[in-house]
């Protein structure tokens, strides 16, 4: 397995501008995964990184190789795709050892490493079978054991899931979990699935428009994101934004104010922000319940909840027209049209600047 470094990355396709300035550096055997909304670029990284697609200007490097110009046969990678892409006339055995037939390899060295991977998927009953008489489950195996049979420095992942049921991604999710635990291989995922991204993640680099909004581990971008994009990309439901403005500063402590809240009090001992200053709160909906009397308190009149056993989700109008998302656990959810009132603790309010960078309030 080897390391994984990009410098200075960028793609263009004539005018547009589809990556900008990436860096990014993977360590050998870890994990990352990258999200982001559709048209983040984060597939065109992907298959800069397998040789697919030119770089505009940049550089790639697998271990000591730097591998920008190199063909993708030379880099020592193997790709799973989202379409499984197998040969319909080939039994399993033959569509893994396909692509080792054109390195010159002994017969003998591909029967052991098709049988390794087999064993490691759980495909061993089925290497004489065509990928007509395989579920959508065990073709992705197939798939992911052609990729193993080449022992690659890096694996790469193209949203492999998506055509998968939800009980098959469950699944399918926990068998790459464990292979990337048994191979301690060097695997860089692509998703736009957050509960994938949160739970097969060493790391996760989020993408928006072409650059890397943030890179970190799955709890870190959660507790700390560093952006509004971030904070309101990550998590499900969405994290919840209110305007608020600086009404005064002390020693130690801000007042904000808001449409959607009450006026409170906030610790602080390096907030930045001048008194008038304009921010954006975010609270999560699992983070809003009983309030307290001087921290932060919104009420509202709940519209719609969604009752999903333990878990329910209201949806509420707060004060100037803001919808609040909160999250109620439990057997004692709000009926429709029920007005509420709902706070927040303090160190789980997180604060935006004008520019919607993170602010650290203390």
């Amino acid at each position: 397995m080897a390391t994984l470094r990009i410098d200075k990355l960028n793609k263009a396709y004539g005018d547009v501008q589809v990556l900008k300035d990436i860096e990014l550096a993977i360590s050998d055997g870890e994990f990352v995964v990258l999200v982001g909304p559709s048209g983040c670029g984060k597939s065109t990284l992907l298959r800069m990184i397998a040789g697919l697609d030119g770089v505009t200007s940049g550089d790639i490097h697998i271990g000591e190789r730097r591998v920008t110009n190199l063909e993708p046969s030379q880099r020592k990678i193997a790709m799973v795709f989202q379409s499984y892409a197998l040969y319909p006339h080939m039994n399993v055995r033959k569509n893994m050892t396909f692509g080792l037939k054109f390195s010159g390899m002994k017969q003998a060295e591909m029967d052991r490493r098709v049988a390794e991977a087999a064993r490691m998927l759980r495909l061993d009953q089925l290497l004489e079978r065509r990928p007509r008489e395989l579920s959508g489950g065990q073709r992705q195996r197939v798939a992911i054991g052609r990729a193993i049979v080449r022992e690659p420095d890096v694996f790469l992942f193209d949203e492999p899931l998506s055509n998968l049921d939800a009980a098959l991604r469950v699944s399918t999710r926990v068998e790459i979990a464990k292979l990337h635990r048994l191979l301690g291989a060097t695997m860089v995922y692509v998703t736009h699935d957050q509960t994938e991204a949160m739970t097969l993640a060493d790391r996760i680099v989020v993408m928006n428009q072409g650059r890397v909004a943030q890179v970190g581990r799955p709890l870190d971008l959660y507790y700390t994101p560093a952006n509004l994009f971030v904070a309101g990309f990550i998590g499900s439901p969405a994290m919840n934004f209110f305007d608020a403005r600086v009404e005064k500063k002390g020693p130690g402590s801000v007042t904000l104010s808001g449409m959607a809240f009450k006026p409170f009090e906030l610790a602080a001992t390096s907030f930045a922000p001048a008194v008038g200053a304009k921010i954006k709160i975010g609270v999560r909906p699992e983070h809003l319940g009983s309030p307290t009397p001087t921290g932060f308190q919104l009420a509202g009149a709940v519209e719609l909840v969604e009752r999903l056993g333990e878990t329910s989700y209201a949806y509420i109008r707060g004060g100037g027209e803001t919808q609040v998302v909160a999250e109620i656990r439990g057997r004692d959810a709000p009926s429709a049209g029920q007005t509420v009132i709902l706070g927040a603790p303090d160190r789980e309010l997180h604060l935006f600047d004008e520019a919607g960078e993170r602010i650290a309030a203390a």
